[in-house]
């Protein structure tokens, strides 16, 4: 009877937490937030530099600026949920965040769950290799053990495009890391021979180092990608609301000061637009 007994409330508790899933991920959630005021964002927390921690430990980077400038606007604070980025689509439509906010690239494969923003900046993947591996070019990748970051934007490139680098590396495979943090220290180690990342982290990250000079950034065929803020296909307003408070931002300026705190340069979309011109 016991055993029955905790069945039976375990089934009860699978039945409630998947309602309150279902009630978030059915409805438009904006009302609730601005009533709340407080909205979680999801973030993997070694992604320098769109969010990261410092030395001391408080999270800080481009995106956490951005969005705190965002959702000031409207009065709302934010909560910044550090996830398993592998698992942050689920965690969203879960309810445990609001938004994934942290240099999420905007896929094809991702469309299909969540709802994006419009682009806000762009990035590439790019090959990182160390200069006394001789490697500076994908075609030299022939043979070798690449690494990528689980669930990463730049391995969704890696196995969409086989051509590119999947079908001449090591295995046809990537070995796989929970963060790019620990797919360096094996780069450096010789572990791996070269990591697929992307280029805002690779160039910040190694700069901050002092490690620039010590790695090749070989840029291939991969397509450009675009940064959106993803949200549950339901929050059509909280979706429109982040449009807007963007578009606020950049008309104002305090985009362009962001930018250029984190990336010295202007990576507006509308920046990118005139360039394009």
């Amino acid at each position: 009877m016991k055993k029955i007994s905790l069945l039976l409330a375990i089934f009860a508790g699978i039945i409630f937490l998947s309602g309150c899933r279902n009630e978030k991920a059915d409805k438009d959630n904006w009302a609730t937030i601005q009533e709340e005021k407080k909205i979680i964002i999801g973030l993997d927390d070694t992604f320098v530099p769109m969010g990261f921690r410092d030395k001391e430990g408080k999270l800080t980077g481009f995106d956490i600026d951005l969005a705190t400038a965002v959702f000031k606007e409207y009065g709302i604070n934010v909560v910044f949920q550090p996830i398993d980025w592998s698992m942050k689509e689920f965690e969203l439509n879960n309810g445990t965040i609001d938004l994934i906010w942290n240099g999420y690239s905007k896929t094809a494969e991702r469309a299909k769950k969540v709802q994006f923003t419009k682009p806000y900046m762009q990035n590439e993947q790019e090959l990182i290799t160390p200069k006394k591996s001789g490697i500076t070019s994908f075609a030299q990748m022939k043979g070798k053990l690449l690494g990528a970051q689980n669930g990463s934007s730049g391995y969704d490139a890696f196995t969409k495009q086989p051509n590119v680098l999947k079908n001449i590396v090591k295995n046809q495979d990537a070995v796989l890391y929970d963060s790019f943090n620990e797919a360096l220290i094996d780069l450096k180690s010789g572990r791996i021979d070269g990591l697929l990342m992307d280029k805002v982290y690779a160039g910040y990250y190694l700069k901050q180092r002092n490690e620039i000079d010590d790695f090749n950034m070989i840029t291939g065929d991969y397509e450009s990608e675009d940064f959106v803020v993803g949200a549950r296909k339901s929050d059509d307003e909280l979706v429109k609301k982040i449009n807007e408070g963007i578009a606020q931002l950049e008309k104002t300026g305090e985009f362009q000061m962001i930018s250029e705190k984190w990336f010295g340069e202007d990576v507006t979309p509308v920046h990118e637009t005139k360039k394009s011109e």
